[in-house]
């Protein structure tokens, strides 16, 4: 809940629908600006402070703290409205289910990031933003094994730990993909299918400089199919984490 915003909104006379009313949007997105804590667009947020007569500051402070990469944005907006997410990565832990430690080992070893540490916290506030809303989604992640053995034992002791809980989570399944099962379609990259609120299904593909959203969902589905079937299930992805086997 944004307080500020909900005291602003008393202390003028204002609903949701008045303002809804008085800017040209839905009363129940105006809702969601208290009840949720979302962050109008840069066009509204204007015509709100006014209205409400606060400087856009005293409203949002967040407007001012370094966002997300532009090519990144559109998905992390998102990732935020989601209401379903299957992730799937082989290399590393999935960036929603990192420690800081870790983000920051991953992060830091990136050549084309030249500020490592505001992406480490911008990572941690897109965790916050989809594990700690009110209703959060469906996460599913599908992990390789091969991720759980790559890094510093000390920060990975602490990371493991970290998916331990989180795989404990009632809206949080995570599934390791063994050694075992070899070679696998997965293998040609990570990817996410999204679901939104209506239904609709968005995938994001990453590269070594970028990443790209597509609606071309069936590949991914074809591939995410698979690597879910050699996938060990939720209990036995919780016993192979606790015991760390590889790490002794």
């Amino acid at each position: 809940m944004n307080r500020a915003v909900k005291a602003a909104m008393a202390e003028a006379g204002e609903t949701a629908e008045s303002l809804a009313a008085q800017i040209g949007v839905d009363p129940k997105t105006a809702a969601r600006w208290v009840s949720h804590g979302r962050i109008p667009q840069t066009r509204h947020r204007a015509q709100v402070a006014a209205i409400l007569r606060k400087d856009v500051v005293e409203l949002w402070p967040d407007v001012l703290k370094p966002r997300e990469p532009a090519w990144f944005r559109p998905w992390a907006d998102i990732e935020r409205e989601t209401a379903g997410l299957r992730w799937f990565e082989s290399a590393v832990i999935p960036g929603l289910l990192q420690t800081e430690a870790y983000a920051r080992a991953v992060l830091a070893s990136s050549p084309l990031l030249t500020d490592a540490e505001s992406h480490v916290g911008m990572r941690l506030r897109r965790q916050v933003a989809v594990f700690d809303r009110p209703h959060p989604p469906l996460t599913v992640f599908v992990i390789d094994e091969a991720a759980l053995r790559r890094g510093d034992p000390e920060v990975l002791g602490a990371q493991l730990d970290h998916m331990v809980a989180m795989a404990q989570r009632p809206n949080v399944m995570v599934h390791v993909v063994p050694l075992r099962a070899g070679l696998h379609p997965g293998q040609a990259g990570p990817f996410i299918i999204a679901t939104t609120r209506e239904g609709e299904e968005v995938g994001y593909l990453d590269d070594q400089s970028a990443g790209r959203i597509t609606n071309d969902v069936a590949p991914l589905w074809a591939v995410w199919d698979t690597v879910r079937s050699v996938a060990l299930p939720r209990d036995q992805t919780i016993d192979l984490l606790k015991a760390r086997a590889w790490m002794t």
